[in-house]
C-alpha cells in the first residue's frame, strides 16, 4: 500500500466534499470560506486541482472519436473552408461572399455597395 497515494486520494475526497458542500450551500464563496474558516485562495486551489483531474479523467474514458462534450451541450466540429474551382472570396467589413463565373455582375455590385454602407 502506497501511504502518499493514500493520503493524497483522501485529500482530493475531503476537497471534493468541501466543494460539493459549497456549492449545496448557495452561498458566495467569500462567505463560505469565512464561516469555515477556510483561505479563499486554498478554495480555488483545491477546486482547480479537482477539475483538471476530472477532465483528465473524463479523456481517459472517452473512446475516440466520441463526442466528450457534458451533458446538454454539443461538441462542434471544426470550421471548414469551402472554396470552389475558380471561385472569388470577397470580404467587406468582416462579411463574405464567394462568387464564381456565374454570378451575375450586376447582383455583385449591389452587394458590395450595401456591404461597405455598413
Amino acid at each position: 500500500m502506497d501511504v502518499q497515494k493514500v493520503t493524497a486520494e483522501y485529500r482530493l475526497s475531503q476537497w471534493a466534499q468541501v466543494i460539493k458542500e459549497r456549492q449545496e450551500s448557495g452561498q458566495t464563496i467569500k462567505d463560505f470560506c469565512e464561516e469555515k474558516g477556510i483561505s479563499r485562495h486554498k478554495f480555488f486551489y483545491w477546486q482547480n486541482k479537482l477539475r483538471k483531474i476530472a477532465c483528465r479523467e473524463l479523456v481517459k474514458t472517452e473512446k475516440p472519436g466520441r463526442n466528450i462534450a457534458p451533458n446538454g451541450w454539443v461538441q462542434l466540429a471544426p470550421k471548414q473552408e469551402q472554396h470552389m474551382k475558380g471561385a472569388l472570396l470577397i470580404e467587406i467589413n468582416g462579411c463574405h461572399i464567394t462568387v464564381d463565373g456565374d454570378t451575375d455582375t450586376e447582383l455583385i455590385k449591389k452587394v458590395c455597395r450595401v456591404l461597405k454602407s455598413l
